[in-house]
């Protein structure tokens, strides 16, 4: 049987090892956690413990990778704590904490590699937003993702996609509650560029099936109504305080164009409205 690893079983990477084992695969998973081991056992996947530093290699790296012809890396930077990688004190933590993985990686049987990035690595840019646009990041976050990327994809060892997914939504990930209530919101008619985690999974499932690797994809589902629009409606659908913007100040902000990873994967949507 065919066997991926999924570094980082959470939110996103949790329900698409579950989906990987569906597809008759064997799923090596990741935890930070101790206590979610049981739950990854429990899924069908072979539970490790690992937590990435920018220093040292986990012990039990070689063994997770071991057998995998493809990795799956859906970690999301640390934000928060002592550790975060987005601080003067952690410069470019989590470059350092994925680049210490290639000689890893590169001396296993991984032949395939999938990051999840972000499409924060294109900026706030006024434009509509194509896999050609030259990115501009601004946050910390973003910089160090298009670093990331530019890594993974001048290896030789290994061939990388890079999928850059707009604003995750789903289960625990409710757009409306987010935003109900709040006053003095910027940038009213931008346009939101959200994706539906079951199509976050379905075009990870959709990319493994065809072996499109070595591709850079933007995806965030063919719906943007403006800022406004989306999140006053989201509100009343659910009976929330509608959100108040402020349009004393232009809006700035980017419109992602998904037509490459439709065309390519030969993908549909099947979240479209949000």
């Amino acid at each position: 049987m065919r066997q991926i690893s999924v570094l980082g079983c959470g939110w996103l990477g949790l329900p698409l090892a579950k989906a990987l084992i569906q597809q008759e695969f064997i799923v090596k998973g990741s935890t930070t956690t101790a206590e979610k081991l049981p739950t990854l056992e429990l899924a069908g996947i072979k539970p490790y413990l690992i937590e990435l530093e920018s220093d040292q290699l986990s012990h039990n790296m070689g063994e997770f990778l071991k057998d995998s012809e493809t990795l799956i890396i859906a970690i999301p930077p640390k934000l928060r704590g002592k550790n975060k990688d987005y601080s003067d004190a952690n410069a470019n933590s989590f470059v350092k904490k994925i680049s210490l993985l290639l000689p890893e990686i590169e001396n296993s049987s991984v032949k395939n590699l999938l990051f999840v990035s972000s499409t924060a690595i294109y900026g706030d840019i006024n434009t509509v937003v194509y896999e050609t646009t030259i990115p501009q990041p601004v946050t910390e976050s973003g910089k160090q993702l298009l670093e990331i990327e530019n890594i993974l994809q001048s290896q030789t060892a290994f061939q990388s996609t890079i999928l850059r997914f707009g604003g995750l939504i789903g289960p625990d990930r409710n757009p409306a509650r987010f935003m109900a209530g709040k006053e003095d919101i910027s940038n009213p008619d931008a346009a939101v560029n959200l994706i539906d985690q079951q199509d976050c999974i379905n075009i990870i499932l959709r990319i493994i099936e065809t072996k499109t690797w070595g591709e850079n994809f933007n995806a965030a589902a063919p719906y943007h109504p403006t800022r406004e629009q989306y999140y006053i409606a989201k509100a009343i659908e659910q009976n929330l305080v509608p959100p108040i913007f402020d349009h004393n100040s232009p809006s700035e902000g980017k419109t992602i164009n998904s037509d490459k990873l439709i065309k390519i994967l030969d993908y549909t949507f099947t979240n479209t409205t949000l």
